[in-house]
């Protein structure tokens, strides 16, 4: 069963949330705001957590950064908040998605679901189709034979690989991997893409790119 941290300050959106994830076949832990989750997530591991981006104490962004500090969980937002600029400071923090108030729990469960596979691992491997990444290890396998790739290179690669079927921007990749600060081209993008393919060998398929959007990773 897998296990998620609801940080929700709404008292009745968040039993509604855990009531219907338990349903699903979650175990659901629940907090009422940032610094209660903080508590929580220190002592507990969860494979799952969903944020909402205005709580008290701690909101969202902070308390997300914190979390991606210390492990690598996949972070799903709840926000009443659409613009732009806050998508990207989420994305640039480590967030893995967002699901915008109001929202159906069906489509909250679809992308809970949705986001767990993208990250799924067998111990610390990540294995999409003949591609195995270990993050701690910065190793890269290809079928039996293992490739080196430039750091960058690499953390596209985990970039992509963390989300699998996902059509990412290029702004996206340039936030999550340059930094919000980043002022140049975004052709750095497809420049990286470019030599990223050619190691992969034959794998490299699995980038395809969507035209005047970006990426995506897919089997």
């Amino acid at each position: 069963m897998k296990r998620i941290l609801l940080a929700e300050d709404n008292d009745s959106l968040r039993e509604v949330i855990a009531d219907y994830l338990g349903e699903k076949d979650f175990e659901v832990v629940q907090a009422e705001d940032g610094i209660i989750a903080w508590e929580i997530f220190q002592q507990e591991k969860f494979d799952l957590v969903l944020l909402d981006v205005m709580m008290p104490g701690m909101d969202g962004f902070e308390l997300c950064k914190k979390i991606k500090e210390t492990e690598n969980v996949p972070i799903l937002f709840l926000t009443a908040k659409v613009q732009e600029e806050d998508q990207l400071t989420g994305y640039r923090l480590g967030a893995d998605d967002y699901i915008v108030k109001p929202f159906s729990l069906p489509v909250l469960c679809a992308k809970c679901q949705v986001v767990l596979e993208r990250n799924q691992s067998i111990g610390d491997w990540k294995e999409i189709n003949n591609i195995r990444l270990n993050e701690a290890q910065r190793r890269v396998f290809v079928g039996e034979m293992e490739i080196t790739l430039q750091p960058m290179d690499f953390e596209l690669l985990h970039y992509f690989m963390n989300n699998q079927g996902r059509i990412l921007t290029r702004e996206q990749i340039l936030v999550k991997l340059w930094g919000y600060d980043y002022e140049g081209s975004d052709r750095a993008v497809d420049t990286h893409v470019k030599k990223l393919r050619k190691a992969l060998g034959n794998e490299g398929k699995l980038i395809k790119t969507v035209i005047k959007k970006g990426y995506v990773f897919e089997k």
